[in-house]
């Protein structure tokens, strides 16, 4: 690279799903100065910026024409050309260049990115730096249904109530996710070395499409069920991100299910099979809610507005315990096992507390007892 405190880098497909995503990290580094050229842009501009940059992130590709020949004219043609225009730089400025798996099956787009990759090698042998990376399908925020990936159109569809047709339930993907790929393309910047590098991007995770349209269903449900899967599995965790980036604007608040009684208002708000649930009540002043205790099971209160006392008595025996705790205060209440207990609004107004319970409630298994806190 030229020697500068800042560095020039030019990304082609800027306003693609790989394109996107990356301008927006390279966007959040100081020393960098970003331009962006897509399709729609001057040829004569994409000309200049190349002979005046540092580094290029070559991502503009040709993934679904109409006639076959375009996947050669998007892919290799315009690759060779930013190939012949680095070429004739004083310094050559390394090219890093998203490749696809495609590029070892022999059908056009394979073929076209083939072609591609090879320009790239005779670019790295005559001095330059060629970075090719051979990427599986990419998924993630800002990718478009029914173009990028799989994944995309069946987030779209089943955020959007729109059916999905599946022709393969066992056909097995293999998906990457689009932060794993742009850090590992902005890692490039700190290597120097000449010469053709291949890389690939890790981890990758391997789904069949069944499966994929299953997981996809819970993160839909998870507003009725207030459910959230395992988040500790990487590929869950950036599928649920995915699929929320895919929401309808109109669409981003839904209200809870509510059970109401004489005492308030409570509603089930997240639940974990590994992290237990989370629940909010409104309870009406005077009201007292509680008098019971668990044997496994533990809680955590916190009073968000209102006032309150919490009562302890051990089942075992001994003394009354109380908690005077206030919505100003943000203080969490920890309930042991073996303790009744009792929560009483002693304000003037609806009281509301938060709930953390270790366990999903289980009707058949509720380990809950009643016992009074207060003895007569």
């Amino acid at each position: 690279m030229r020697a500068s405190s800042m560095t020039r880098i030019l990304v082609t497909g800027s306003n693609g799903f790989i394109g996107k995503n990356l301008l927006a990290h390279l966007s959040l580094q100081p020393d960098a100065i970003v331009e962006g050229v897509d399709v729609q842009d001057d040829p004569g501009r994409m000309v200049q910026l190349l002979k005046t940059t540092d580094l290029v992130y070559h991502l503009a590709g040709v993934n679904r024409p109409e006639h076959e020949e375009e996947f050669f004219a998007g892919n290799a043609g315009l690759t060779g050309k930013i190939v012949e225009v680095l070429s004739a730089c004083e310094v050559k400025p390394p090219i890093v260049f998203s490749s696809s798996i495609q590029a070892e099956l022999d059908n056009v787009y394979g073929q076209s990115k083939r072609l591609a990759e090879s320009a790239l090698v005779k670019y790295g042998e005559a001095g330059g730096t060629a970075i090719i990376y051979r990427l599986p399908n990419v998924f993630g925020k800002w990718s478009r249904p029914n173009y990028n990936s799989a994944v995309a159109t069946f987030c779209y569809n089943i955020a959007h109530g729109i059916p999905i047709s599946v022709s393969d339930p066992n056909k097995l993907l293999e998906l990457v996710y689009i932060d794993d790929v742009v850090h590992s393309f902005l890692s490039e910047r700190e290597r120097s070395e000449r010469g053709t590098h291949w890389r690939s991007v890790s981890p990758t995770s391997k789904i069949t499409l069944g499966d994929l349209v299953h997981e996809i269903g819970l993160l839909r449900d998870m507003r009725h069920s207030c459910v959230v899967p395992d988040l500790s599995d990487p590929f869950r965790k950036a599928l649920l991100a995915t699929y929320d980036s895919f929401l309808a604007e109109d669409d981003f608040a839904y209200s809870l299910k509510t059970n109401e009684d004489s005492r308030g208002t409570l509603a089930e708000f997240v639940k974990s099979t590994r992290g237990g649930q989370i629940f909010v009540s409104r309870t009406k002043p005077g009201i007292t809610r509680g008098n019971h205790y668990h044997h496994t099971k533990v809680e955590k209160f916190f009073v968000l507005e209102g006032d309150a006392i919490i009562r302890f008595r051990s089942i075992g025996g001994g003394d009354v315990l109380s908690y005077k705790v206030a919505g100003s205060e943000l203080k969490v209440v920890d309930i042991p096992p073996g303790y009744t207990h009792s929560i009483e609004n002693v304000g003037q107004s609806e009281l509301i507390t938060l709930f953390w319970s270790s366990e999903l409630f289980n009707k058949e298994n509720p380990d809950t007892y009643p016992l009074p806190v207060q003895l007569p």
